[in-house]
């Protein structure tokens, strides 16, 4: 595997391979540092607005021993109206080896990968998918279940899924592992077309009514409003809608007692997800976060050991 740009691509077998050699991370996130990547530069290369992705992405890099090349848009020459081939040859010919890409753009992935020598990963294109981000959510989840298994495992996934790159990654991934998954909220909410979502032995529906499927769900993932994928009147009557499926403290107490709470962030407060609620004992964001920097450092380290094997 010389690149992760969707799920599809990584596969279980190669998603489970990430799970191992996150197991054997867990160092990281003590401040432990290891040379697994010394000698290769990794460029994150972020043409959207990013904090958990792009910090997590450097963080671990920097941990493994890797040498950094941080892209600014703002200040780079794509202001003065330098196309993205040439931007991202130019950080090639630096001498990177992993390229860490996000694109406003659906499908810019495979075309830099067409363009470049580096590995690409993918950390987000448009609103099509975000493979890492549904491989810290599935680490999450396994690591909190007991036995680490999926088949029959209930995930709802409720709030702007038309817009997310997180929901669609992580429907593949959690499916391919025989999760159940269901799309909670209304045809304004939902993808028009769902064809091709869902992956191996796992299922996907939709259902309009939270509070019905609330009591069935294993875990629930929140998601915010995407304003920046909408126009002004579009995202305010999301919002509107939105709200209406927000994960209040009376909507909490309807899950089991052993359900987990997710939200891949940024987290919307008081609108896809009550602050309490966020903040309480089964929610797991800091934990995503925390894994976050596990399985990026896990996906450097496997494509740096395909790269050079």
């Amino acid at each position: 595997m010389k690149h992760l740009r969707s799920i599809a691509e990584l596969g279980m077998d190669g998603a489970l391979e990430v799970f191992r050699r996150a197991d054997l991370l867990t160092d990281l996130l003590s401040g432990g540092r290891r040379d697994d990547l010394r000698g290769c530069t990794v460029a994150t290369v972020f043409f959207e607005s990013s904090t958990r992705t792009q910090l997590s992405f450097e963080a671990a890099a920097q941990r493994m021993g890797a040498d950094l090349l941080r892209f600014n848009e703002a200040t780079s020459s794509t202001n003065k109206g330098e196309s993205l081939r040439d931007t991202l040859e130019t950080i090639d010919a630096m001498g990177c080896d992993i390229m860490v890409l996000r694109h406003p753009d659906v499908g810019a992935p495979w075309l830099a990968s067409r363009w470049v020598r580096a590995s690409l990963v993918n950390a987000g294109d448009g609103s099509h998918e975000h493979p890492t981000q549904a491989l810290l959510d599935v680490y999450t989840v396994r690591n909190a279940r007991p036995g680490r298994r999926f088949d029959g495992m209930r995930l709802g996934i409720v709030g702007d899924v038309r817009h997310s790159r997180t929901a669609r990654s992580d429907v593949a991934l959690f499916s391919l592992l025989g999760a159940q998954v269901t799309l909670i909220g209304t045809p304004a909410l939902l993808p028009s077309c769902l064809h091709g979502w869902a992956m191996g032995s796992g299922s996907l529906d939709v259902d309009d009514d939270l509070d019905a499927v609330l009591p069935k769900l294993d875990v629930v993932m929140t998601l915010r409003v995407q304003d920046e994928r909408m126009g002004d009147a579009v995202a305010s009557a999301t919002k509107r809608t939105v709200e209406r499926y927000c994960l209040t403290e009376k909507r909490a107490a309807m899950l089991s007692t052993t359900a987990l709470i997710l939200d891949p962030g940024p987290t919307s407060r008081g609108l896809a997800i009550a602050s309490s609620v966020a903040d309480s004992q089964r929610s797991m964001i800091r934990t995503q976060v925390a894994n976050g920097v596990l399985i990026r450092a896990a996906v450097m380290q496997l494509l740096s050991s395909e790269r050079y094997s």
